[in-house]
């Protein structure tokens, strides 16, 4: 069975850990390289909200 944490490209891991660190900024989530146990199920859930509002955002963009 294979982690489904891994990425298909090895290389775009920095550039998804860059990602997910700016998108904690924007909501003011304390957001620390490596384990971030200490983070409520609301402040993680609102860095993968926003990352996934990025994505469409851009995804709108590239559409016009």
């Amino acid at each position: 069975m294979t982690n489904k944490s891994t990425l298909n490209i090895p290389e775009s891991k920095d550039a998804m850990d860059k990602f997910k660190m700016e998108a904690a900024r924007e909501v003011g989530v304390d957001l620390k390289q490596g384990y971030n146990g200490n983070l409520s199920s609301r402040e993680a859930g609102s860095v993968g909200g926003q990352m996934v509002k990025k994505m469409i955002e851009a995804y709108e963009r590239s559409m016009q």
